[in-house]
């Protein structure tokens, strides 16, 4: 790669595959899944079996197209075979499923076609086979020419290709061979390397409207708005090549924020509509994401990157699948599937019950935030933060979560009408300007009472400007609404932010409930932030409550209020409803 960035579109080079080679130039080679073969036969799929097994071959044989490209993947063959004799639309659309895993693989596909549909091939090679084979054949010539693709797959994985322009077909200049080898150079050098593989979908609508060279100029116009993004995001650091069909990968020498930025502007530049002849086209897509792990190769990284697609074509919902180890959450798949989570509304808010201790009536509720994933089902609001604050969406969501909680608090039943609502601010709506005028007018636009919401700032994230928070809350106080710090005791400025911000309530955090009933010292921790507290004037509410020991000794230092575990975990309106009723 040049130092710098030129925007360019790349292509399987399908013509070097196709060169002949004589009997002598055949050479078997020690290689991962050389001698392992991936076969799709739907009429014949005994007799594949039986010829590859004759000669040496550990075959996977499959008479049916159910989930092929997963199975590809996690058979670990190198060559894969598409019998389309006799079921030509069937295997086109088998080829179709697997051309990119092949290409991003390095491997091979040799595809058996009947003579009669010759006229075919030019539509297997664009959808990503790389050898051919016209029945009829003999046994000898299918075996030959199994060797030929475990040669190309081997020379594929380390040996470079001579190019060859393909008439009529992609003029590109690169290819999933130089995503390979730009892969291996930065993982030698130990650099920390992400393979995006991309699927195009909904171009079947546009082929039917306007035939197969609108769907090839359409793929080119998206490559090349993916160069683009790979180019303003990550300059010279990254590459973008074609894998064939619709679909080609961006690898990039970047981690963590820079692959969350880089791929939430591709989707976003993926998203806009295209122009075919006179009208607009919307393509769908999907991405796969793998991010290289120690010790692993450019095959095993773009194999994981492959696998991730798949379970993205795969998935009803979500539009990225990012290969992690088991358990990991994916925090930059998050961020990018935040702009989608937003839009399909899947953030929704649960209400936790405040409590006031003396009389054990439930006064007042904390709306918490809940994000309803479709795959990894509900995550909670530091998580859901978390991922905001990533994908540069921390304000977007803040406004989202206060029209939603003002709407459902004003539609509440008459049996909540008393309630007290605590709505958490970010440090990201105190830092902006004109915020208090803001918020009021969409409190007074929702019909909800000021004199009943608590508006909620985290200590932590008021130490950068204090007199800019003590001047917004001042002035949201002085509107009607009530205010309080939360987390109270989990930062590094408690005292100052007592005597400097206008405040109501301080709410005493649950790392420090939790361990009230441990040692003496614990209890003088926290019975001398209740105390200062109340010295203040403040009202004190204790967070995380799981026990009624902890609460006996919270009542007893002078706590006011709790929430927690001991009466409730966040819930929706029909329980808060019961919980009333009790």
């Amino acid at each position: 790669m040049p130092d710098k960035c030129v925007p360019a579109l790349a292509v399987a080079d399908a013509a070097a595959r196709l060169a002949p080679m004589g009997e002598g130039a055949i050479e078997y080679v020690d290689m991962p899944g050389a001698t392992s073969l991936f076969a799709l036969s739907f009429r014949e799929s005994d007799t594949i079996a039986d010829i590859a097994a004759g000669a040496g071959w550990q075959a996977e044989v499959r008479a049916r197209a159910d989930d092929v490209a997963a199975a590809y993947l996690a058979s670990g063959a190198a060559v894969a075979v598409i019998d389309a004799r006799g079921a030509l639309d069937q295997g086109l659309a088998a080829t179709q499923a697997l051309g990119a895993a092949i290409a991003a693989n390095g491997d091979a596909l040799v595809v058996l076609v009947s003579r009669d549909d010759a006229d075919a091939i030019g539509a297997f090679f664009e959808a990503g086979a790389t050898q051919f084979l016209l029945d009829p054949f003999g046994d000898a010539e299918l075996v030959q020419a199994l060797r030929y693709a475990g040669r190309h797959a081997a020379r594929a994985a380390g040996v470079p290709i001579e190019r060859r322009v393909v008439p009529g077909g992609w003029r590109h200049d690169r290819d999933a061979g130089d995503a390979r080898r730009w892969i291996a150079a930065r993982l030698d050098d130990a650099r920390p390397v992400v393979a995006v593989l991309i699927a195009l979908s909904r171009l079947d609508i546009v082929n039917a409207a306007h035939g197969r060279p609108a769907v090839d100029a359409l793929i080119e116009a998206a490559i090349r708005r993916a160069d683009a993004v790979a180019c303003e995001h990550l300059g010279a650091a990254a590459m973008v090549a074609r894998l064939g069909g619709a679909e080609f990968v961006l690898v990039a020498e970047a981690e963590g924020a820079a692959v969350t930025r880089t791929i939430t502007a591709l989707d976003a530049a993926l998203a806009r509509p295209f122009a075919v002849a006179d009208a607009l086209a919307v393509l769908g897509c999907r991405f796969g994401v793998a991010e290289a792990q120690p010790g692993e190769d450019a095959p095993t990284l773009l194999r994981r990157a492959s696998e991730a697609l798949v379970a993205a074509k795969a998935s009803d919902g979500a539009m990225l699948h990012i290969a992690l180890p088991d358990g990991v959450v994916p925090l930059d798949a998050l961020a990018i599937e935040l702009h989608h989570a937003i839009e399909r509304d899947e953030i929704d808010v649960r209400f936790q019950p405040q409590v006031e201790i003396a009389s054990g009536r439930v006064t007042g509720v904390e709306a918490l935030a809940r994000w309803n994933h479709r795959t990894l089902g509900a995550l909670g609001a530091d998580a859901l933060f978390a991922a905001a604050d990533r994908a540069d969406l921390g304000v977007a969501l803040s406004d989202h979560i206060q029209q939603l909680v003002l709407a459902r608090a004003m539609a509440w039943p008459a049996a909540l009408g008393t309630l007290r609502v605590s709505l958490n601010l970010s440090a990201a709506d105190i830092a902006r300007p004109g915020f208090a005028v803001l918020f009021l007018a969409r409190i007074e636009a929702s019909g909800f009472p000021r004199g009943r919401l608590t508006i909620e700032i985290t200590e932590t994230g008021l130490i950068q400007d204090l007199a800019k928070a003590s001047a917004l809350l001042a002035e949201l106080r002085g509107a009607g609404c009530r205010i309080a710090i939360d987390d109270f005791g989990t930062g590094y400025s408690s005292l100052a932010y007592l005597k400097a911000l206008p405040l109501d309530y301080v709410k005493i955090d649950k790392s420090l409930v939790r361990d009230i009933d441990g040692s003496a010292r614990d209890r003088v921790v926290v019975a001398g932030a209740i105390t200062m507290a109340r010295s203040l004037g403040l009202a004190v509410i204790a967070e995380g409550v799981e026990t009624p020991a902890q609460l006996a000794l919270l009542a007893a230092g002078g706590c006011e209020l709790y929430q927690g575990f001991l009466l409730s975990e966040p819930v929706d309106e029909d329980a808060l409803v019961e919980l009333m009723g009790r």
